[in-house]
């Protein structure tokens, strides 16, 4: 039996990368090009969501995006996602319609081939480099001028109690969101840490149902820079909240009540 999930584990893990390197590089030529206009970025934007679409559903696992919001094409947004795992770009690049811009970690642009193209479409900073941070917000701020909308991970990191409990929000996303009086929209994936976790560069791919929540908008209108540690605190709340109701299920279903996955009782 231990020889079987070995096997199939070894076999699914290697049909998961294929998808997710081969669709790239067959776009990357095109990409490289692209990106070297400004004007084009829009493009290879379509591109990683194209990209990121196809892995995701030839991972085969169930994966469903659940709106509980009405998506506004002329309103700016301030998207904050809990962070999880490197799942959580692909997912939000997936669900999220628009021109949509991120804020990662630096580390991101060293990644081959693809992290050139990171670098140049959306914003890396250095959260050890006060410089670096600053650079960054002032980007965020631009971006969100040119129409665009952002993504930033309130967390700042992945943490070793994904899918648990959240790590300290940081104010960034918070304090553009009440300076520039726009929405923030909490987010939460609850699942892509089971799938793919964090294991410091070491590869681990489990078959696991992935999900996305995209909740109502927390206004901000008339908010000042004295109420973030309250806004700060409500998006803390509504992801936090929806992560424990998950972890919670998956801990029924997968643990106590293997029974209810055929791959669950295969051993995965």
């Amino acid at each position: 039996m231990k020889a079987l999930k070995y096997l199939y584990h070894r076999v699914y893990t290697t049909w998961c990368v294929t998808w997710f390197v081969v669709p790239f590089l067959a776009t990357y030529p095109v990409q490289a090009l692209l990106v070297r206009n400004k004007k084009w970025y829009r493009h290879v934007h379509y591109f990683n969501r194209v990209w990121s679409t196809i892995f995701l559903r030839m991972f085969l696992a169930p994966l469903t995006v659940e709106w509980r919001m009405k998506y506004d094409p002329n309103q700016r947004y301030i998207f904050t996602p809990n962070h999880s795992s490197y799942l959580d770009i692909p997912m939000m690049l997936h669900s999220i319609p628009g021109f949509l811009n991120f804020v990662g970690k630096s580390s991101l642009a060293k990644v081959p081939l693809w992290g050139k193209i990171y670098d140049k479409l959306y914003i890396t900073v250095d959260r050890k480099s006060a410089v670096s941070s600053a650079k960054s917000y002032l980007r965020s701020i631009k971006t969100l001028e040119q129409g665009r909308n952002l993504a930033i991970f309130p967390e700042g990191t992945i943490p070793k109690t994904a899918g648990e409990k959240l790590l300290a929000f940081k104010d960034g996303p918070f304090r553009i969101a009440i300076e520039k009086q726009l929405p923030v929209v909490p987010v939460t994936m609850p699942y892509n840490q089971h799938f793919m976790p964090d294991l410091d560069g070491k590869l681990k791919v489990r078959w696991h149902p992935l999900k996305i929540i995209i909740h109502e908008p927390v206004a901000t209108k008339g908010l000042t820079l004295a109420d973030l540690p309250m806004l700060k605190e409500q998006v803390f709340n509504i992801i936090q909240t929806e992560i424990t109701k998950h972890h919670r299920a998956h801990v029924n279903r997968y643990s106590n009540y293997p029974q209810n996955s055929t791959l669950s009782k295969a051993g995965v």
